[in-house]
């Protein structure tokens, strides 16, 4: 009779190891399951913003066969930004006279274009514009020691800055700037969007300027 009460005992711990045996490893591939998952949804979202990126460039990149002005090109470049990047503002600068000027804006009103004007070494825009780099400041951008106030440009406001230099054959020729209302991290992907929207930027820069170089040689 002990006897076959001991084998009940061993019988019964066995079966309540058996059941954690088994559970252990259900609950480690259910998480494993989650983190696949979560994996899978990663890389999802990083090629749809790798496709994002893609058609903004190609779309940047059709601007250059179509005839149109510099100006209307700017404007058609800020609205591109500001669409694929979801900024509240997107303000391009280009060199003039050794000052940066602002050529476009995505600003329901154009009165700021051309009168507002910056040093190459004038607040983040010049600082951006004397360095050759990209410059991101996630909150609180009007604190930042290089910045520099200017009354008619409410974007002075925002909080975050995302900066980069237009390049054209080894030259600083203009700096487009993105900014956010709200602080803002910027990530790997959007430095490097706006740093190819700003090499392109000084490819059309080029054609422009042969363009205009072009029409001026003409015989009137």
């Amino acid at each position: 009779m002990h006897f076959i009460v001991l084998l009940q005992v061993r019988r019964r711990d066995w079966r309540a190891n058996d059941d954690k045996f088994f559970f252990a490893p259900r609950s480690r591939l259910g998480f494993g399951i989650i983190r696949a998952v979560s994996k899978v949804r990663e890389l999802e979202l990083r090629l749809e913003r790798a496709e994002q990126q893609l058609r903004l460039f190609q779309r940047v990149s059709r601007l250059m066969t179509r005839d149109m002005s510099l100006e209307d090109i700017l404007e058609h470049v800020v609205e591109l930004v500001c669409e694929f990047m979801t900024c509240d503002s997107c303000l391009i600068y280009l060199v003039e006279d050794n000052e940066l000027v602002l050529f476009a804006s995505n600003a329901p009103t154009r009165e700021n274009l051309g009168k507002v004007r910056l040093k190459l070494n004038e607040g983040l825009t010049g600082w951006v514009a004397r360095e050759r780099r990209l410059l991101a400041i996630s909150r609180e951008s009007y604190n930042d020691p290089r910045f520099k106030f200017f009354k008619d440009l409410p974007e002075d406001t925002f909080e975050a800055f995302l900066s980069a230099p237009i390049m054209s054959q080894g030259k600083v020729v203009g700096v487009i700037n993105v900014q956010h209302r709200l602080a803002h991290s910027h990530t790997g992907s959007d430095m490097e969007m706006l740093s190819t929207i700003g090499e392109q930027l000084g490819c059309l820069m080029a054609l422009s300027r042969v363009t205009r170089e072009r029409a001026a040689s003409l015989p009137v």
